[in-house]
């Protein structure tokens, strides 16, 4: 049940990126930057629901699964911060994971919808909400 938990973390947000069209196409650099600040992004949960993480322009990252019920496996909610290496969207929460960085690669589904893949090899989809 932890790996559940942890695969609804692990994720991120989907929409469409201006000037993307072909499915599949990574966004990197000043593009995924724009792409994820100041945005609330939902991930989807195996299990069914969604997970919010905010990526605050100032690079931090602010996480609350309370809605999908990750209380019952570690702690609820925590916080972070993100920033852009490259073509990799990379984060590090204060507790989950253990303290470690985490990246990810994004790429455009269009609809606003993405996929992520994170380093570990785990991929999911997402979307971007207000």
């Amino acid at each position: 049940m932890r790996k559940v938990a942890l695969l609804a973390m692990a994720g991120f947000l989907a929409f469409s990126v201006p000037g993307q069209t072909q499915a599949n196409t990574p966004v990197e650099g000043a593009s995924l930057k724009q792409l994820v600040s100041g945005k609330r992004i939902y991930l989807a949960v195996p299990a069914g629901g969604e997970f919010p993480l905010f990526y605050r322009p100032d690079g931090h990252i602010d996480g609350s699964g309370e809605a999908v019920g990750l209380g019952r496996f570690l702690k609820p909610s925590d916080k972070g911060r993100w920033w852009v290496d490259g073509k990799n969207l990379c984060q590090k929460w204060e507790t989950w994971y253990d303290g470690r960085t985490s990246c990810f690669t994004i790429s455009d589904l269009g609809g606003n919808k993405l996929r992520w893949v994170r380093d570990n090899g785990e991929t999911g989809v997402a979307r971007i909400g207000d």
